[in-house]
């Protein structure tokens, strides 16, 4: 059974920046596509961001406008998120996701093992 759990987040200000972590445990992710995912309170959970299976490969959310760096560590099976210059509209809870088909979907339901999230909280 995998099991992710998130970590780094937290309560910024505007302009910050912050590292959330996915520590996989259960079996090596390194075959899967990872994503990370964010839900705000009242709206539906939306893709951030995604990561191939060997990393080369990425994908964002156009409305991030570059903020955000996705990153792997097979060796480490771990999952990255960086934000920079946070804005007050990305707080909600960031989870992250495996998609054991190594595929490149954007869509929650796509994806096979899911983290419990972690809060961001972006103060203006």
């Amino acid at each position: 059974q995998v099991q992710l759990v998130e970590s780094g987040g937290g309560l910024v200000q505007a302009g910050g920046s912050l590292r959330l972590a996915c520590a996989a445990s259960g079996r090596s992710l390194a075959s899967y596509a990872m994503g990370w995912f964010r839900q705000a309170p009242g709206k539906e959970r939306e893709f951030v961001a995604r990561i191939s299976s060997s990393g080369f490969r990425t994908a964002y959310a156009d409305s991030l406008e570059g903020r955000f760096t996705i990153s792997r560590d097979n060796a480490k099976n771990t999952l990255y998120l960086r934000m920079n210059s946070l804005k007050p509209e990305d707080t909600a809870v960031y989870y992250c996701a495996a998609d054991r088909s190594g595929g490149i979907s954007r869509l929650p339901a796509q994806y096979d093992y899911w983290g419990q999230g972690t809060q961001v909280t972006v103060s203006s």
